[in-house]
């Protein structure tokens, strides 16, 4: 069983250091609730389907399978809402790879840090750039997102 251990931070873009590399993404939902998600992801290089379960702390069973670009364009067709759209920025801190996520689209102006961890007692050093850690907070998540735009947030 694949087991994702992940906290996420909201960021001072001023002080993020360039990325070492950028992805273009969008994500669309065949299924998103609490229990679980069901998503397609397309980048520009590659496609996933994603099986999530329930978080439980920082961590949740994770599922992801490559799949055909052109499938994953199909499936989008299936979505129960529109795409979320961002550029993740790839940046290592201290040996530990950081996603940082650039909003686009109906979610534009939200940046979110991403940071994958072995296990949930880790003790990390948080770099300068991170203001405020949102882990948990479903209004956070993607499957959210795509149902609540951050564009229309009060």
């Amino acid at each position: 069983m694949a087991i994702e251990i992940e906290r996420k931070f909201l960021v001072d873009e001023k002080l993020l250091p360039v990325a070492e590399k950028e992805i273009t993404m969008a994500q669309a939902y065949l299924q998103a609730d609490p229990e679980r998600t069901v998503r397609i992801r397309l980048t520009d290089q590659s496609a996933f389907l994603t099986i999530k379960g329930k978080m439980i702390g920082f961590s949740r069973m994770e599922f992801e399978y490559p799949i055909p670009p052109e499938d994953a364009r199909e499936l989008f067709n299936l979505a129960m809402y529109p795409p979320v759209e961002k550029v993740r920025h790839l940046i290592w801190v201290d040996g530990k790879k950081w996603e940082v996520d650039f909003f686009t689209g109906s979610n534009q102006g939200l940046v979110l840090a991403e940071l994958e961890l072995p296990n949930e007692n880790e003790q990390v050093d948080l770099p300068p750039w991170i203001k405020t850690e949102v882990t948990g907070q479903e209004k956070y998540h993607n499957s959210y997102l795509a149902q609540h735009p951050y564009s229309e947030w009060e």
